[in-house]
């Protein structure tokens, strides 16, 4: 946020909007004027690509520092004003549960391609009681997990090691996709995740 009357229109890399925003939009973060997080998330709504704009929802709900109450309270008192429908499907998409950008970006590349919308993670029991894992994403009624292996999965490799057995011995079925996949075969991953479900 850059305060009036400061003349800046333009910076390599900086897209600079102006808008005449109500003082409960503006909070003071280290002492600076900034946007509050709800004001932040509508601009993201409006102005990025819808996965990136959910993927920044995602995070700030899953952080706790704004709730899908609040978010929806928003758009329903803001209902036709400019970018409402765009944050109304932002909100639709989000989930507080998820629990990185590349598990969002995952989730809405199924769902944008038409497949129903999992669960997020979902802790998942034997007959017992005992818990055996919660994958990232899950199809109960096809009983199908589905987990993203980012970076920090190398380093704890054998107790994913230990949960991928546990649940596949109780019948979950896995697949496990990369940024790689995500980025460079995305529409693999959805052949793969329709075969299972039968969608």
């Amino acid at each position: 946020m850059v305060p009036d009357p400061i003349d800046i229109s333009l910076r390599a890399g900086v897209a600079i909007r102006r808008a005449k925003l109500p003082s409960g939009e503006v909070v003071r973060l280290n002492g600076l004027p900034t946007t509050s997080i709800l004001r932040t998330l509508i601009d993201l709504a409006a102005n990025q690509p819808l996965v990136e704009a959910v993927v920044a929802t995602d995070m700030a709900l899953h952080k706790r520092v704004v709730s899908l109450a609040h978010l929806g309270g928003y758009v329903a008192a803001n209902r036709g004003h400019r970018g409402s429908a765009r944050l109304r499907r932002v909100v639709g998409l989000a989930e507080p549960a998820t629990e990185s950008p590349m598990e969002t970006r995952l989730r809405l590349l199924l769902v944008l391609a038409g497949l129903p919308r999992p669960a997020v993670q979902v802790p998942i029991h034997d007959q017992q009681g005992r818990f055996l894992g919660r994958p990232d994403l899950y199809y109960a009624t096809a009983r199908l997990g589905l987990e993203y292996d980012g970076a920090s999965h190398r380093g704890s490799l054998a107790n994913d090691v230990q949960r991928q057995n546990r649940l596949l011995a109780a019948g979950i079925r896995l697949l496990r996709f990369t940024a790689a996949d995500v980025r460079g075969s995305p529409d693999l991953i959805v052949r793969q995740v329709r075969a299972v479900i039968g969608d």
